[in-house]
C-alpha cells in the first residue's frame, strides 16, 4: 500500500505541474498524453486492487506488489523530469534545438510503462488468488483468472478489444501516440513564425538563421533535405564556446551554446559527397541513439560541424573506471538487463531503417546516469554512419586503442572477408546478423564484466582464426542461465541461427518482467523463468507468423508492447500445463478419440477388452504407424474373463493369427473388413455402454 501512495504522489505532482499547460511552448501534447496514460495507468491499478485485494492484508499478502509498485514510480518520476524539462522556458533556442524532433515521450516513457504494467497487472492477480477468507470466492476468482488467459486471446485484435484499456492501450491512446509528436512540430513551427513576424521580438542574425534552419527541417522539404548551413551561424553565437575535447583525438568536442551543452563532430572533408549520409542521419530520432541535431559547414575550408547531444562517457571507460579486481561485475543484474534492452532497442531501430551498424562494440555505447539511487543509466548508441569519414580520419569518439581489440566484438563472417580482403575493414559488407553477434559479446561483457578473450593467450591473426573455428568466451560459474542461453543464441557461428533485434527485445522484457516478479531470490544466478526464453520466442513468432496480419511493421510499435508480453504469458501458461494422462500426441492414434467432443472436458477412453492390439482395427492394408506406448499398455492390461478365453481356445470366437506389417509398432494387425470394424466400433456406442473403464460383455464382441 505504501508503494502504491508514492506513485500516486508523483502522479500529483505531474498534474500540478500541467495546471499551466497552455504555457508550454515545447511538446505541450507529448506531455499531456504523458499525464493522461499514466493518470489511466493509476486509475487501472486502483481498480483492480479494489477487485482482487482486501485492505486488511496490506501487510502480509500484498508483499508481491512491492517491487513491481517500485519499478513503476520510477517510470512515472522519470516521466515527471521530462515534463519539468519540457515546461522550463529559459533557454527556447536551445531546448528548441535539443526537442525538436525528440520523441522520448513516448519511445522511452512510455515503453517503459508498457514493459512494467503487465508485471503490476499479473502481481496484482497472483496476490488475488490467495486473498481473502471466503473460499468459494477465491475460486471463482481463479476461474476468472483462467479465462483470461485462455489461448483463443492470442490474435492483437482480439486482445485490444477486450483488454486494451485495462493495458493502457485502448485505440484512442494508440491513435495519440502517433499524433502527439507531430501536433509538437505543428506547434513548434507555429512559434518559429510567430517569433520571426513579431514585432515586439527583435531576432538577431543568428537567430533568424537558425529559425530557418529548424522550419526547413521541421518542414521536410526535399530542396532543404540535407542542407547545411554556414558554420558562422553557430561560430557567432553569442555563447559559443569549447569546453573540452572527448575522446583521444580532436574530432569530437564538447561545447556551450544557446545556454545548453552539446557534442559537436568537427572534420574536413569534400562536403557535397557527404550530404546524402548527413542528411539521413539528422533525420533519425530514438532514445538509444546518439542524436544528431543539426549540422554546418564551410565550402571553402571544406569543413563540417555536426551537433550531437552531449553523452557523459562510453561503456568502455565506464567499466574500467568504476570495476575492480574483487568485484568484476559492475552492474546488479536488473541493471545489466536493462542495458542489453536499451543496447538492443536502438539496433533494432537502426535495422528498421536499413542502417547496419558494422563496428558495435563498448567503445561506441555511450552512457548517462538516469536514476544514481539505482545505478540506471540511460544507453544511446554511437559510431554508425559517415564510414568514410571515420576510416580517412585518424581520430575517433573514443580513446586510442589496440587495434587488435577491435575484432574481438565482430562476427566471424566478417573477419573472414577482411583476411580475403587483405585487413580492409572498409570492403566488409555488414548485416543484421553480424550486429547481433556483436551484441553477443557485449552481453558477455556486461554480465561478467571481463573483456572477451582477455584471458587467453592468443593475440592477432591467431585469435581471429579461432573466433572464425568457433572458439567463444567462457562464462564463469555461477552465471544466470537464461542470460547465456540468448548470448549463446546471439553469437552462432552460423549467422542464420542468430535471433533478429526484435527477438531479443522481446526476450529481454520477458526476463524483466521475471526479475521484477522474483526480486528476492538469494542466488538470482541459479535461479530461471519456468519455460526458456527463447523456446517461448520461437513459438510467438510461429504464431504470429501463421496470423494473417500479424507480422506487419506495427510489431514494432510501442504500442504493440502489452499484446507481445500478454501473449508471452499465455505460451508459458500453455507449455508449463501438466498435460492430462488420457492426452497423446497429435501424430498417434487414440481409439478414444473417435468418440471424443471437442467441448466437453470430459474424455471418453473406450478399448475392448480383447483386442490387444490397437492397430488391429485398421484394415490390413493400412500400414501406418499409428499407436503410441499408453494405449498400448491400456488395452494389453485389460484382463479377460475365463469365459473369453474357453471360447477362445475352443474356436466359437474366430479370430485369426495376424501378419506382421512392416511398419506397424506393434507388428501385428487382424484380417478385418472396414464394415466389421465400424460395427465393433459402433456397437457399443449405440447401445449405451461405453464405460470410462469397464468391461464389455462378450455378446457385444462377436456379430
Amino acid at each position: 500500500m505504501e508503494q502504491f501512495r508514492h506513485v500516486g504522489e508523483v502522479l500529483g505532482s505531474m498534474r500540478a505541474l500541467m495546471v499551466l499547460e497552455d504555457d508550454i511552448q515545447i511538446n505541450q501534447s507529448q506531455c499531456r498524453l504523458l499525464l493522461d496514460i499514466f493518470s489511466l495507468a493509476f486509475k487501472t491499478i486502483a481498480e483492480e486492487i479494489r477487485q482482487n485485494l482486501k485492505l486488511e492484508e496490506k501487510n502480509t499478502k500484498w508483499k508481491a506488489l512491492d517491487q513491481p509498485l517500485r519499478e513503476l514510480q520510477r517510470v512515472f518520476k522519470e516521466g515527471e523530469v521530462y515534463m519539468r524539462q519540457c515546461m522550463d522556458s529559459r533557454d527556447w533556442w536551445g531546448k528548441a534545438i535539443s526537442f525538436h524532433q525528440n520523441k522520448d515521450c513516448v519511445e522511452l516513457h512510455v515503453h517503459n510503462l508498457f514493459v512494467h504494467f503487465p508485471t503490476v497487472i499479473e502481481a496484482i492477480e497472483n496476490a488475488g488468488e490467495i486473498s481473502g477468507l471466503d473460499h468459494d470466492e477465491m475460486k471463482k476468482r481463479r476461474i476468472a483468472l483462467t479465462k483470461k488467459y485462455d489461448k483463443e486471446w492470442s490474435d492483437p485484435k482480439l486482445f485490444q478489444w477486450r483488454f486494451g484499456k485495462q493495458y493502457l492501450v485502448p485505440k484512442e491512446i494508440c491513435k495519440r501516440l502517433e499524433s502527439a509528436w507531430k501536433e509538437d512540430r505543428w506547434r513548434l513551427i507555429e512559434a518559429l513564425k510567430e517569433k520571426r513576424s513579431s514585432l515586439s521580438i527583435s531576432l538577431t542574425k543568428n537567430e533568424l538563421k537558425l529559425s530557418e534552419l529548424l522550419l526547413n527541417k521541421l518542414n521536410g522539404s526535399e530542396s532543404c533535405r540535407g542542407k547545411l548551413f554556414p558554420s558562422l551561424v553557430l561560430l557567432g553565437g553569442k555563447d559559443y564556446q569549447v569546453r573540452r575535447r572527448l575522446g583521444g583525438g580532436n574530432q569530437f568536442k564538447e561545447i556551450q551554446w544557446l545556454g545548453e551543452a552539446f557534442a559537436v563532430r568537427h572534420f574536413f572533408a569534400e562536403i557535397q559527397p557527404l550530404v546524402p549520409e548527413i542528411s539521413n542521419l539528422l533525420s533519425l530520432s530514438h532514445p538509444n541513439i546518439l542524436q544528431y541535431l543539426c549540422g554546418f559547414c564551410d565550402e571553402d575550408k571544406k569543413e563540417c560541424y555536426l551537433v550531437m547531444e552531449l553523452m557523459s562517457k562510453d561503456l568502455s571507460s565506464y567499466i574500467k573506471e568504476n570495476s575492480c579486481p574483487r568485484r568484476r561485475a559492475l552492474f546488479s543484474l536488473p541493471v545489466v538487463v536493462d542495458l542489453m534492452l536499451q543496447i538492443a532497442r536502438g539496433m533494432e531501430y537502426l535495422h528498421s531503417q536499413k542502417i547496419y551498424h558494422g563496428d558495435l562494440n563498448p567503445f561506441n555505447i555511450f552512457l548517462k546516469v538516469r536514476n544514481s539511487t539505482e545505478g540506471y543509466v540511460q544507453t544511446k548508441i554511437s559510431g554508425f554512419g559517415l564510414s568514410s569519414v571515420a576510416n580517412n580520419s585518424s581520430t575517433r569518439n573514443s580513446p586510442p586503442r589496440d587495434p587488435v581489440d577491435t575484432f574481438i566484438w565482430q562476427a566471424p563472417e566478417v573477419l573472414a572477408k577482411q583476411e580475403q580482403a587483405g585487413g580492409d575493414a572498409s570492403t566488409a559488407k555488414y548485416t543484421e546478423k553480424a550486429d547481433v553477434y556483436s551484441f553477443g559479446m557485449i552481453c558477455f561483457q556486461l554480465l561478467t564484466g571481463k573483456v572477451p578473450f582477455e584471458d587467453g593467450h592468443l593475440q592477432g591473426d591467431k585469435m581471429s582464426r579461432n573466433i572464425r573455428a568457433g572458439e567463444r568466451p567462457l562464462f564463469p560459474h555461477p552465471s544466470p542461465k537464461y542470460l547465456v542461453n540468448l548470448t549463446k543464441k546471439c553469437w552462432q557461428t552460423e549467422p542464420s541461427q542468430r535471433p533478429s533485434f526484435s527477438s531479443i527485445c522481446r526476450i529481454l522484457r520477458y526476463i524483466k518482467k521475471y526479475l521484477i516478479m522474483n526480486p528476492d531470490q538469494t542466488l538470482p544466478e541459479l535461479q530461471s523463468p519456468l519455460v526458456d526464453c527463447c523456446d517461448l520466442e520461437a513459438s510467438f513468432l510461429r504464431k504470429m507468423s501463421a496470423a494473417e496480419g500479424c507480422c506487419s511493421s506495427n510489431m514494432a510499435s510501442v504500442s504493440q508492447i502489452p499484446f507481445q508480453m500478454f501473449s508471452y504469458r499465455l505460451l508459458e501458461k500453455e507449455k508449463t500445463c501438466i498435460p492430462s494422462k488420457d492426452s497423446a500426441p497429435e501424430s498417434t492414434y487414440d481409439t478414444g478419440s473417435i468418440f471424443r467432443d471437442s467441448a466437453s472436458a470430459c474424455t471418453i477412453d473406450y478399448l475392448p477388452p480383447v483386442m490387444e492390439d490397437p492397430v488391429s482395427m485398421l484394415p490390413a492394408s493400412d500400414t501406418r504407424s499409428i499407436c503410441s506406448e499408453a494405449p498400448l499398455k491400456r488395452a494389453s492390461s485389460v484382463k479377460q474373463s475365463p469365459e473369453v478365453k474357453s471360447r477362445r481356445s475352443s474356436g466359437t470366437l474366430k479370430s485369426q493369427t495376424p501378419k506382421k506389417t512392416p511398419l506397424a509398432r506393434s507388428g501385428h494387425s487382424l484380417k478385418m473388413n472396414e464394415d466389421s470394424q465400424l460395427k465393433l466400433l459402433m456397437r457399443p456406442l449405440r447401445q449405451g455402454r461405453v464405460r470410462k473403464s469397464g468391461h464389455v460383455s462378450d455378446s457385444e464382441i462377436v456379430h
